[in-house]
């Protein structure tokens, strides 16, 4: 590639980003605006014009599926000795590197999951809980490392940041402060605590600093919206006071702050850099003008700071779909009949998302999907190069390799191969089978598209071993099944956004108003996803025949060319008449005696007054929310507290009114769940009747 190609194809604002080869810059990058092409030209722009040295050139990002990108880019450009790596890998070589020679003996092992050693830090403790608020501790944990908290200052911490720990905070202090008790005891590292060593190996030995800062003198990062302050920290360290530094994001698509991560990194970059050059990249080359017509819109009333108005480059293309169904799974047949009705017209099964907000919800469309005979894949389940049959066709791959002949052509071999583990001429009808021989046929597609270019037996297996380690896997002929959070930097001709109502989008425990605003930027991510086709759509009821209650989304509000449904004021936003109101005073209903706490209050009585309840119907109550919480993958405390339970159990309501009698339980959570209460309430009833 000659020097001037490589600014050749950049727009105007991308060819302004490659050409600023000097920091500080902050690209402003809208989602489809080619943000990666743009900053990979300017990487190779930078080299080529002899700006700076391609050895020192450290490029950082989140995921190691989007290094790969970054260093395939590169290699294209002619620029194959830039480093591109994500916070963690880089970290984690510069302190294998350095700690023999400063620290001493065999650097620590590096764990990949918290919960086994959480697990022995609750033993030690005498704590058990359940495996769904071992995640949520562990992500606390995450959390309060991220944002530099130690153990010890974990609760005000959490109290300041509104955070609702899913076991009282002094528990997760506990738990947090033996856990890395056990961490630093058996020599082991988490992903944090490599980023926190690397910095203090830095700050605390001069000769190290000086070596890397002398390596890598030039840095980019991506996806500077999500950087948090730990992830700041390193980086400060790594540029020692120098300014030679490029951030790309964008602010419109902030949606792992509850990880840590703060978009003030990105917006606040002009501040911390005064004579820093800002450029927005706002064409957005993705997606139609329907599509990003209603993204546009849809951040219309957003309080994010910094919004960006994209503006479309591709051609005119379907208006978006809104679709209101009976109940879920109405919904679900009715997105795979739409899903089937787009592969009939000639969109590839492997270009279509179905994107929802928990993974809970995936179960009804794959039961759609399969009985539609859809293929599908499920994203965030395993990984491609983890999958039995593809780490089996891997190892069978490459025992041919060593013994293959020069002459073997490529793509008749592996198929050979490949027959002999299941790959048959025609698909299955679906489950596991089909999933198997999806993987099979991927890798087999893969074989063909290099054997095209030459590739042999040798080169191939090379090609796999090589995506497998940046999990850029071959692309599977099935429709993507993911959660709006997976799918963030990925893209498809068709997407179905399902569940959109209130309660699922915003979630139910989004009650802050920057918390209701991130859920508006998840949503926001959900729609650029989409090239061509954009479906949105909710169910008003979970089962068929059940309470039809729910609601579209507020976000949606003077969105689908239909009047936004009546609801009732926030309460983080009362009416002025709500304002004025002061809340009538709650007495026992037992002794009759004012109760002031908030429990008492709850429950109807004082804590020390005697409460006639069924016991089964509590227990009863406590598995439901178990199940519940697992299913939907949230604490179980976010479902309905120990103390309403206890107030339910006591009460027994059977009708709205009953239920939103008790303190805390609100219409949302009633449509939500008060059909279930209601239904456990009533079968407790008859079993007495039955006694």
């Amino acid at each position: 590639m000659q020097f001037d190609d490589v600014l050749a194809g950049l727009d105007p604002e991308q060819r302004e980003v490659a050409e600023a080869v000097r920091g500080p810059v902050c690209v402003l990058a809208g989602a489809g605006t080619g943000k990666t092409r743009a900053i990979t030209h300017r990487i190779a722009h930078a080299v080529r014009s002899g700006a700076v040295e391609a050895q020192s050139v450290l490029a950082v990002t989140f995921t190691t599926r989007a290094a790969g990108e970054l260093r395939q880019r590169l290699r294209e450009l002619g620029t194959p000795a830039v480093q591109a790596r994500t916070f963690h890998a880089a970290a984690l070589r510069q302190l294998t590197y350095f700690w023999p020679r400063v620290i001493g003996g065999d650097p620590p092992k590096v764990i990949e999951s918290k919960l086994p050693l959480l697990i022995d830090a609750c033993r030690s403790v005498r704590k058990n809980p359940d495996r769904s608020e071992l995640r949520d501790i562990a992500s606390e944990i995450e959390w309060a490392k991220a944002t530099q908290i130690g153990p010890e200052d974990y609760a005000e911490a959490a109290r300041k940041a509104g955070r609702t720990p899913p076991v009282p905070a002094e528990e997760v202090f506990r738990l947090y402060d033996a856990y890395e008790t056990l961490r630093r005891d058996r020599h082991l590292v988490d992903f944090e605590t490599i980023l926190e060593l690397t910095a203090a190996v830095m700050t605390e030995h001069r000769e190290v600093a000086t070596q890397i800062r002398q390596q890598y003198r030039y840095f980019v990062v991506d996806e500077y919206q999500d950087v948090n302050p730990l992830q700041k920290l390193l980086l400060d360290t790594w540029l020692g006071g120098r300014d030679d530094l490029c951030v790309v994001g964008d602010p419109n698509q902030t949606i792992y702050s509850f990880t840590g991560a703060t978009p003030r990194y990105l917006t606040g970059f002009p501040v911390e850099h005064p004579d820093a050059t800002v450029i927005k990249l706002v064409r957005d080359y993705r997606s139609t003008p329907q599509v990003v017509s209603l993204a546009n819109r849809l951040l219309d009333r957003s309080r994010t700071p910094h919004k960006l108005a994209l503006i479309a480059q591709r051609p005119d293309g379907p208006e978006p779909v809104f679709t209101e169904y009976d109940d879920e799974q109405a919904e679900a047949e009715g997105v795979a009949r739409a899903v089937r009705a787009l592969t009939d017209s000639g969109v590839p099964a492997r270009e279509i998302a179905v994107l929802f907000r928990v993974n809970a919800q995936s179960e009804a469309y794959e039961q759609a999907f399969a009985n539609a005979g859809v293929p599908y894949l499920l994203r965030g389940a395993d990984r491609f190069f983890e999958r039995p049959e593809v780490r089996h066709a891997v190892v069978l791959l490459r025992g041919a390799a060593r013994s293959a002949a020069r002459d073997d052509e490529l793509a008749p071999t592996v198929h050979h191969i490949l027959s002999g583990i299941g790959l048959t001429p025609e698909a299955p009808g679906g489950g596991k089978a089909r999933e198997k021989w999806e993987s099979l046929k991927a890798l087999a597609d893969l074989a063909e598209d290099l054997a095209t270019r030459g590739a042999d037996l040798a080169a191939f297996v090379a090609e796999l071993e090589r995506r497998a380690g940046e999990q850029h896997a071959p692309p599977v002929e099935g429709v993507t099944l993911a959660s709006l959070h997976a799918a963030k930097g990925l893209e498809w001709d068709a997407v179905f956004l399902v569940g959109v109502t209130d309660g699922m989008m915003p979630i139910i425990y989004a009650e802050t108003p920057d918390q209701i605003e991130e859920e508006r930027r998840l949503l926001y991510v959900g729609v650029t996803r989409a090239r061509a086709h954009l479906a949105l759509s909710w169910a008003l009821a979970r089962s068929p025949g059940g309470r039809r209650s729910r609601k579209p989304s507020r976000f949606l509000d003077g969105l689908t060319g239909r009047s936004a449904p009546q609801r009732r004021t926030s309460p983080s936003s009362p009416s002025p008449a709500e304002r004025r109101q002061v809340a009538a005073p709650v007495s026992c209903r037992i002794c009759g005696k004012t109760l002031a706490v908030a429990a008492e209050q709850k429950l109807g009585r004082c804590a020390t007054c005697p409460a006639d309840y069924d016991e089964a119907l509590l227990e009863s109550l406590r598995a439901w929310r178990t199940a519940v919480a697992k299913e939907a993958k949230i604490p179980t405390y976010v479902v309905f507290t120990d103390v309403t339970l206890q107030a339910i159990a006591e009460r027994a309501p059977t009708c709205e009114q009953d239920l939103l009698a008790i303190t805390g339980i609100g219409r949302v959570k009633l449509d939500r769940y008060g059909e279930a209460v209601f239904a456990l309430c009533r079968a407790a009833a008859d079993r007495t009747e039955d006694v």
